[in-house]
């Protein structure tokens, strides 16, 4: 089995006004980087669309329907401060939801030993019913709770090293038991949420902030002494990744010092507990990350690791 790489054309149709950060070029420069030579043994496959019923687990439904419905024939529509909508969003946002449930099905049916979603828009800040954050629907908690509703995965995991803490996924998991929601993440930064004494209904969520500043050897300590033995305490059945790439150093919305050996450390270590707690099963997706050479090396080390694994 290889690394499955899941994208689709659609997620470049997401435009949004000159000088926002998250603009198709980011995935431009990750697919980019992803055809290089190393990576001709990833079984690439094109992302459907999410189905209605995908959407609707993580999110109300008036809030799916008010989405889509939201999304203009032209221009640009604002759906929060700084997460706007145009007429190629919808398509592109059904493809991200879509491409992680592909991965879930994917890897649990052995097709794959893991996956990893190039996509946008990013997921991790929309919340049940609120897009936020450069987000539209929560990605990685639509394939997780498909994963739980189609194919009877009790108990699943996200680990997400996004600069910024998943608010949205971390709303979504925190009342349910069998959802396990680690992250690490710069604060004080937006979103303003993921402090230590989050812990959800049965310590299921685990939230380790590193301030501003912040380097690898801060990362990995914090990963090593609260994160992992957290997710061996869980024991999760399937294991999903909020990968974001904006904690490098030369990111341009925060201030942690990660280079890409972190991130490929990151994903080793992820992938080696998968492997001892539910078989290797990982599906990563991408989140932020908004310096194109630094998304792209890193995005390439942690598709590195996941082939390696």
């Amino acid at each position: 089995m290889t690394t499955a790489l899941i994208t689709h054309p659609a997620c470049l149709h997401h435009e949004l006004p000159p000088g926002h950060p998250e603009r198709p070029a980011r995935l431009q420069e990750v697919l980019k980087a992803l055809d290089a030579g190393e990576f001709r043994a990833l079984l690439r496959k094109s992302a459907p669309q999410a189905a209605p019923e995908a959407l609707v687990r993580p999110h109300a439904r008036e809030f799916v329907d008010a989405i889509l419905a939201a999304i203009p024939e032209s221009g640009f529509v604002r759906l929060d401060s700084d997460t706007i909508a145009s007429p190629g969003s919808g398509e592109a946002a059904l493809r991200a939801a879509g491409a992680v449930v592909l991965g879930v099905d994917m890897v649990i049916a052995g097709e794959a030993k893991n996956a990893f979603c190039a996509v946008r828009p990013p997921g991790h800040h929309a919340t049940q019913n609120r897009a936020m954050g450069f987000c539209l629907f929560n990605n990685v908690a639509v394939g997780a709770l498909h994963a739980r509703a189609v194919h009877g995965i009790a108990r699943i995991a996200v680990i997400d090293f996004d600069v910024h803490h998943g608010n949205g996924t971390q709303a979504i998991f925190e009342s349910d038991a069998g959802l396990f929601y680690g992250s690490t993440h710069q604060s004080p930064l937006y979103p303003g949420t993921g402090w230590p004494d989050e812990t959800g209904v049965a310590h299921n969520i685990v939230n380790a902030p590193l301030p501003p500043g912040a380097g690898g050897a801060e990362f990995r300590r914090a990963f090593e002494t609260l994160v992992l033995p957290a997710l061996a305490k869980f024991e999760p059945e399937f294991l999903m990744i909020s990968a974001g790439f904006d904690a490098h150093r030369d990111d341009p919305l925060a201030q942690l010092r990660l280079d890409e050996s972190d991130f490929a450390w990151a994903t080793e270590k992820l992938c080696a507990s998968a492997e001892q707690l539910c078989g290797g099963r990982v599906v990563s997706t991408l989140e932020g990350g908004y310096d194109l050479e630094a998304t792209a090396r890193s995005a390439s080390a942690h598709v590195r690791a996941l082939m390696a694994a």
